[in-house]
């Protein structure tokens, strides 16, 4: 019997719905999305990647909040090169449960934006971004304003599936700093010592 790519990403999404990608899903079956990803953007004319689940539009707000999560910095790529927006989407064009929750969720931002700026989130002005992202990346906000639980547990959840995208990708693991089982010659050093503050 042969595992086909549908039953791969499945089981995959299925997995991440009861917690973390890096604690309870199987490294090799992320690194199977990953490489699902990679190999259709080079099959592609232009090189890039054609989601699966999200409109144009909301795959534009989640590489916008994919950026915001983990941005690039000095040391490398963040969420954006790591290739967790098409993570997320490949995943949720599989999951029942995904579709409801990021795609409500992106539907739940664009209606509130629109209702506080007169905008959509991507048309919002940086400090109007910044202003509705703070209210909901907070659970205490939706306890004070009930009106934000959905988009708090959204953004809860998008962070979360985020950093499982980021952490699984090559960048993710090149900034961990992993180095996979290496051979110690002689005895083991132990831990390095924690500098004092």
């Amino acid at each position: 019997m042969t595992v086909n790519r549908r039953d791969v990403l499945k089981s995959l999404a299925a997995g991440v719905i009861s917690g973390s990608v890096l604690r309870v899903i199987p490294a090799e079956a992320a690194e199977f999305a990953h490489h699902t990803v990679k190999a259709e953007k080079k099959a592609s004319p232009l090189r890039v990647y054609t989601p699966k689940f999200f409109s144009a539009n909301q795959y534009k707000t989640l590489q916008s909040l994919c950026q915001t999560i983990i941005p690039a910095d000095e040391r490398g790529g963040g969420a954006i090169e790591a290739g967790a927006p098409e993570f997320i989407d490949l995943l949720t064009s599989e999951n029942e449960d995904y579709q409801l929750r990021l795609g409500g969720g992106l539907m739940w931002l664009e209606s509130k934006c629109v209702d506080r700026y007169a905008n959509g989130f991507l048309a919002c002005s940086p400090e109007q971004q910044k202003e509705i992202l703070d209210l909901i990346a907070y659970k205490k906000n939706a306890k004070s304003d009930p009106s934000l639980s959905q988009g708090v547990e959204f953004f809860a959840f998008l962070r979360a599936i985020t950093v499982d995208g980021y952490f699984t990708s090559e960048i993710g693991v090149k900034d961990l700093g992993y180095q996979g089982n290496k051979f110690v010659a002689g005895d083991f050093p132990g831990c390095p010592p924690i500098p004092e503050a």
